[in-house]
Parts: structure tokens; C-alpha cells; sequence
């Protein structure tokens, strides 16, 4: 849902900075490497030691790199299947550090189990919504569903409460509450994310396939026609 209209937005307001870096002779691939550095060293050097607020501050800067190096890649006009495949590879990277980094806290210091448990099923879940929806693609399937937590969601939903969790280390009472809220949520709407997209796939199969049985069918029919009349 977000991806619509946020993506639309931020790649407006951050198409002067790609044309920027094009003029300095900075490559998409390079911005999309140094983006998921920058994720991987907020969430795994920060999350594991409970420090929420720097960590989410540090994967702010470099997370917006999702957005650059594809409008950098649009301005030069070189678009390719090697970028798609990189930048979409790197996401799961960074995502699987992210909550990994959440997991990682929750089994040491955290010492909360279940919310390391929770952190882990939103880490897989959030690949496995990803995966179906390539695989089906690639089965030639359109897969006309975004579902209810798709990538952006999830980041949002975990980046800010993270940010603000953070805050209770500079005082702010009760408010480490939003980041396990805002875990079971992530966790919640993946699972039906992944349960609408699994349904899509299914319907869709079943109606590519009665296609194909309807296409050959008239085909057998013509070639008998085409018999009968010699």
C-alpha cells in the first residue's frame, strides 16, 4: 500500500541527489551496495545492543539508497536485469538484518524469547512473501495482489516504533512498549500478506491452466473439422 504513493513521493524528492551522484560518476550498483552496508551496520551494530534510537537513526540514512539507485539507474537510461536482480537480493539482505538485529537483542539482553521467536517468524515471513510473489511470476503467473504488508510496511511499522523505543533511554517512560506491538504486527499482516498471495497464485494457476485445456480442446476441434471435411 505504501509503496504507491511513498515510493512516488521520496523518488521526486530525491531525484536532485541521484542526479548528483551521476555527475560525481557514482554507479546505481555502487549506491545500492553502500546502502546495504549502511542497513547491515545500523541494525547488527546497534539493535543487538538495545540501542534503538541510534540504530534506527544510522538505517534511515542509508535505506533511502532502495530509492536512489533506481532513479539513478532510470536517469542514465541503463536499467538492466543485473540491477533488478542486485537491488532486489540486497533488500532481503537488509531486511534479514534487521529483524535478525531485533532477534539478536531479544535472545540477549532483551530476554524475551518470544519476542525473539516473533522477531525470527517476521524475518522468514517477510522472504517468503517476497518469494512467492517472484516465483509466480516466474511460472508466468501476474500475481495481481500487493497484499496488506508488503516491504514498505514493514520497515515503516518496525523502523519507527524502533526509533521511538529508543527514546527510553533518554528518559521517555513506557514507550519500549511500541517496539513488541509493533513486531506481532509485522508478524500478523505478513502471515495474511503471504496467505493472499498464496490464494492468488492458486486461483490464477487454475485459471491458466483451464485456458491452456480450453485452447488445446478448440484445437482438437478444428484439426477434426478440418478431417471430417476432406
Amino acid at each position: 500500500m505504501l509503496n504507491k504513493y511513498a515510493r512516488a513521493f521520496f523518488t521526486r524528492v530525491l531525484t536532485p541527489f541521484a542526479a548528483f551522484l551521476i555527475r560525481r560518476g557514482v554507479s546505481p550498483d555502487t549506491v545500492t551496495l553502500i546502502g546495504t552496508a549502511g542497513v547491515m551496520a545500523g541494525a547488527l551494530g546497534f539493535y543487538p545492543r538495545g540501542e534503538f534510537f541510534w540504530g534506527t537513526v544510522v538505517i534511515t540514512l542509508f535505506v533511502f539508497s532502495d530509492l536512489v539507485d533506481g532513479n539513478m539507474a532510470r536517469q542514465l537510461g541503463r536499467s538492466s536485469r543485473w540491477g533488478a536482480f542486485l537491488d532486489s537480493t540486497l533488500d532481503r539482505v537488509a531486511d534479514g538484518a534487521i529483524f535478525g538485529g531485533f532477534a539478536l537483542w531479544y535472545a540477549g539482553g532483551g530476554d524475551n524469547l518470544v519476542l525473539c521467536a516473533v522477531s525470527i517468524f517476521c524475518l522468514a515471513s517477510g522472504q517468503v512473501v517476497s518469494y512467492t510473489k517472484a516465483r509466480g511470476e516466474s511460472i508466468g503467473l501476474p500475481v495481481a495482489v500487493n497484499g496488506l504488508v508488503e516491504r514498505a510496511e514493514r520497515l515503516v511499522i518496525s523502523l519507527v516504533a524502533a526509533g521511538l523505543a529508543g527514546l527510553h533511554a533518554f528518559g521517555v517512560p513506557g514507550i519500549d512498549v511500541l517496539l513488541p506491538i509493533a513486531l506481532w504486527l509485522v508478524a500478523v499482516g505478513s502471515l495474511i500478506t503471504l496467505i493472499q498471495r498464496v490464494v492468488t497464485v492458486r486461483r490464477e494457476s487454475a485459471e491458466a491452466e483451464a485456458a491452456e485445456r480450453g485452447t488445446a480442446d478448440n484445437a482438437d476441434n478444428a484439426s477434426q473439422g478440418r478431417e471430417t471435411a476432406k
